[in-house]
């Protein structure tokens, strides 16, 4: 098995550059302890409300509760994607320029679109003018624009669909890249490869058979707690690297 090389770039290789992977190994291992965290939620609290009235009651009741069931710490993860494909660019632009920077823009298209989709925070006004509410009609009204933001939201909408699609597709990518290449170790390439061709496949499956689609997440989920610690320390090693 290849090991990996030193950074890519040699001599070119500047400080800046250097810092750019050091920040994408450091966001590499905050989607980590996300990742763990997330899990944790699901089991002590669980997982998003299936109904607008079931999220304007978590709302009511305990506003931090509520707001970590309706995602909103996937919201705030989400952007570190930005800084480590960012610095995975940075890495591997040497060796496959083209492969490196086509992975990249996917995965940044991906994650703006489903940024721009409607988020737990949506649900914080509804709430609240449906506890103010005197009248059934107005209750029923708020009730079925909360259904409709649920419905719309980072895991339903057709922008989250398509941003899931290219992102999932832009980290398959740079997965080939890495074992095309010796700046990361074949096993961080497949161990990438294996998770997100799961989660790409799910993200195909998920409309049309729920069932299938649901397993296949459930397998890619763990493994993203073996790729991002992989990244992590081979990103924060080449930024610590200094040119030769």
């Amino acid at each position: 098995m290849l090991e990996p090389t030193g950074p890519p770039g040699g001599n070119t290789r500047d400080a800046s550059l250097r810092g750019l992977c050091r920040v994408g190994g450091v966001a590499a291992w905050l989607l980590f302890a996300y990742c763990l965290a997330t899990m944790v939620q699901l089991l002590v609290l669980g997982g998003q409300p299936g109904t607008a009235k079931e999220a304007f009651d978590l709302l009511q009741q305990n506003r931090l509760v509520g707001l970590l069931r309706l995602d909103l710490p996937t919201v705030l993860a989400l952007p570190l994607y930005y800084l480590v494909f960012l610095g995975l660019c940075v890495a591997l632009r040497r060796e496959d320029p083209a492969g490196a920077t086509l992975a990249t823009a996917l995965v940044f298209v991906g994650v703006t679109l489903v940024l721009a989709t409607p988020m737990g925070l949506s649900m914080l006004p509804l709430s609240d003018k449906y506890a103010a509410a005197t009248s059934e009609e107005t209750r029923r009204q708020l009730l079925a624009t909360g259904e409709a933001v649920l419905a719309t939201d980072m895991w339903h909408s057709t922008a989250a669909f398509v941003g899931g699609l290219l992102g999932q597709s832009g980290a398959v990518l740079v997965s080939v890249v890495m074992l095309r290449t010796r700046v990361f170790s074949r096993t961080t390439g497949w161990v990438g490869l294996v998770t997100h061709g799961l989660d790409l496949a799910h993200i195909l499956l998920i409309p049309f058979v729920p069932g299938v689609g649901a397993l296949l997440m459930m397998a890619a989920g763990p493994l993203y707690l073996i790729w991002f610690p992989l990244l992590g320390r081979r990103l924060l090693e080449l930024g610590r690297t200094t040119p030769e």
